[in-house]
């Protein structure tokens, strides 16, 4: 008789040994990004153009919407991975996104567009958690910085290429409903490739728990969902202190989709210089990913993340004092390059810290914050700019930035292990 299979057996970590599934799911994510892209030019001037929605905590709405409902979802994608597999969760996502852009297409009022932001916002924490999840299962923790910059560089890389895209369609066909079939062909073909090629990758987090050295392992492998939300939201240094600097990050996103768009417009740019503008920070967010995340690997995170809040500030004050389209480009390469350095960063620290046992539901807790900054700059953006005008709202943001990367200099601690686990890559 033979005998059972050791735990593990087959299963091997690292991005050589899983080159093949890691590449798939790096081409998800950029169709996970472009389904976001297809929205960061134009619908901010559905909004005043087309719905003619006048004040800013209206036209906003629809980003509050897709903060909220993705922020949530996050969390629930980490603890459903978890429990039924990460190939199922992934489909899911997809499979919520297919009313997405005829919703856009043919909305009669602002409301249908906020409903698709509900199901985009479902969408983007299915899918791209996910992706996230399956990266960091694959590669193990020698490569993790490395995994997180090439699925953001993919993603983000999508949304500045289709932001580009969109814009150019808008100029020459209109608002509708040309750029929106862009996003329909990416979920078409995301939803194929996730449910026929993408494999299962639960059994790599369960390989690495056998033998898992992390910067938090006192903390034990077994705990609730309540104690990892607790824990990664509060109590826990470093994975706290993540949490609120992706929270701030994706603030002053939010800032970037709903409100640069419509200051620019005021200046006399046209659709085609905004679109530039609207792809030029996620292009060198993207790119800058390629080589942040790797160094993080060699340099360590907490200090490479409170640079990066720290560039991230002065790149919006510069946006706040810009007239010109030269100087409002200067800014968005600048915001870029800050963002690049912080986002595969913290998603990285918080591999590090989490225990296998529980990291996706980290990794949820750790997204709910990150992207329910979308709804908190919504609104505070919303109502100061409403309130005190649009520079006022952006000089707010870049102060609460500058904040942000303080906190982190004081409060995380690096977590990068050392030396890196040996046999990984």
């Amino acid at each position: 008789m033979t005998a059972p299979a050791a735990p593990g057996a087959g299963v091997r970590l690292g991005l050589r040994a899983n080159l093949a599934q890691f590449s798939l799911l790096v081409v998800v994510n950029a169709l996970v990004g472009g389904t976001l892209g297809q929205e960061r030019t134009v619908v901010p001037l559905l909004a005043s153009r087309t719905f003619h929605l006048a004040a800013f905590t209206a036209a906003l709405t629809f980003i509050l919407a897709f903060g909220a409902v993705k922020a949530i979802t996050n969390f629930f994608a980490g603890t459903l991975s978890d429990r039924f597999g990460r190939k199922p969760v992934l489909v899911a996502g997809w499979l919520v996104a297919l009313p997405i852009p005829p919703l856009l297409i043919w909305a009669p009022d602002w409301g249908w567009v906020v409903a698709a932001n509900v199901l985009l916002g479902v969408n983007q924490g299915l899918t791209w958690s996910t992706t996230v999840i399956m990266k960091i299962d694959l590669v193990g923790p020698a490569r993790r910085g490395l995994a997180m910059g090439l699925n953001e560089a993919a993603g983000y890389g999508a949304v500045a290429i289709t932001a580009l895209v969109t814009g150019y369609l808008a100029e020459a066909y209109g608002l509708r409903p040309a750029p929106f079939l862009l996003g329909a062909a990416y979920i078409a073909l995301g939803l194929g490739l996730s449910a026929a090629a993408v494999r299962e990758t639960r059994g790599h987090a369960r390989f690495e728990a056998t033998r898992h050295v992390a910067a938090a392992d006192h903390l034990g492998g077994h705990l609730t969902t309540w104690q990892v939300a607790r824990l990664t939201s509060f109590s826990e240094p470093a994975l706290s202190a993540a949490c609120q600097a992706g929270m701030v990050n994706n603030l002053n996103d939010g800032l970037a989709w709903g409100v640069f768009p419509i200051l620019f417009a005021r200046y006399g740019l046209n659709v085609g210089q905004i679109g530039i503008l609207a792809a030029l920070y996620p292009a060198v967010w993207g790119a800058g990913q390629l080589v942040t995340g790797a160094l993080s690997d060699r340099l360590g995170r907490k200090w490479l993340i409170a640079a990066g809040m720290l560039v991230q500030a002065a790149a919006i004050s510069l946006v706040a004092l810009g007239t010109t389209f030269s100087s409002w480009a200067v800014a968005a390469v600048l915001l870029g390059a800050g963002t690049a350095m912080v986002y595969p960063t913290l998603l990285a620290a918080v591999g590090d810290v989490a225990h296998p046992a529980w990291r996706a539901r980290s990794v949820g807790v750790y997204r709910l914050w990150r992207d329910g900054g979308f709804a908190v700059g919504a609104l505070l953006a919303g109502a100061v700019a409403d309130a005190f005008g649009i520079q006022a709202a952006i000089w707010v943001v870049a102060a609460l930035t500058a904040a942000s990367g303080l906190v982190v200099a004081v409060r995380m601690y690096e977590t990068l292990p050392h030396p890196p686990g040996a046999g990984e890559g």
